[in-house]
């Protein structure tokens, strides 16, 4: 299979699986909510990493977790008998405030023995394999023809290309590349 070479250099226990585009409105994250229940249903076990390009909160104001985090807290871990999250407010982190997100930084607080598979949503300068989303009415060059680390691209047009081209409207399909993409991985 194209794109499994030595280049892919980010160590971590896991199989990564990047999806990433030029820029935004591509479909990435629509494409990830189509396809995880897909690979949920064939038992692999998912957790995501996502970047966010903006300012955002998973938090609400007037709630007690908001409260503390604004207070000050550096970290916030709200927990239930369902759920936990932790929120890191990386601008009271004095060599971190300014500094853009590195995925190195995030992988440590995904838990290796909850999942088989983590998918990164952006992070396109990442040495991860990688799924290019491409749509070529956006107007915005193919990633693939630079970065290394692309091993397919996800179209919704016909493309001729020495990767492998999936339907970026068929997430079977492209289940189907990943469930193999794991399997060569692990090997």
């Amino acid at each position: 299979m194209a794109g499994t070479s030595s280049l892919i250099t980010l160590p971590f226990p896991k199989p990564l699986l990047g999806f990433c585009a030029y820029g935004s409105g591509a479909g990435k994250t629509t494409l990830l909510t189509r396809l995880m229940p897909v690979l949920v249903e064939r038992g692999i076990r998912l957790s995501v990493i996502k970047h966010a390009h903006h300012q955002f909160d998973v938090d609400k104001p007037g709630k007690d977790s908001y409260r503390l985090r604004e207070a000050g807290a550096v970290q916030t871990l709200v927990a239930s008998n369902l759920r936990w999250a932790l929120m890191t407010e990386r601008n009271r982190i004095a060599d971190r405030a300014n500094s853009e997100i590195k995925l190195e930084e995030l992988l440590p607080e995904i838990d290796t023995d909850m999942v088989d598979l983590v998918l990164i949503e952006g992070f396109k300068e990442a040495r991860i394999a990688k799924i290019e989303i491409y749509r070529p009415s956006l107007d915005y060059p193919l990633l693939a023809e630079h970065d290394e680390s692309i091993i397919a691209i996800a179209t919704d047009v016909p493309l001729i290309h020495s990767l492998p081209t999936l339907d970026l409207n068929n997430p079977e399909t492209i289940a189907d590349f990943i469930a193999q993409w794991i399997n060569i991985s692990k090997s």
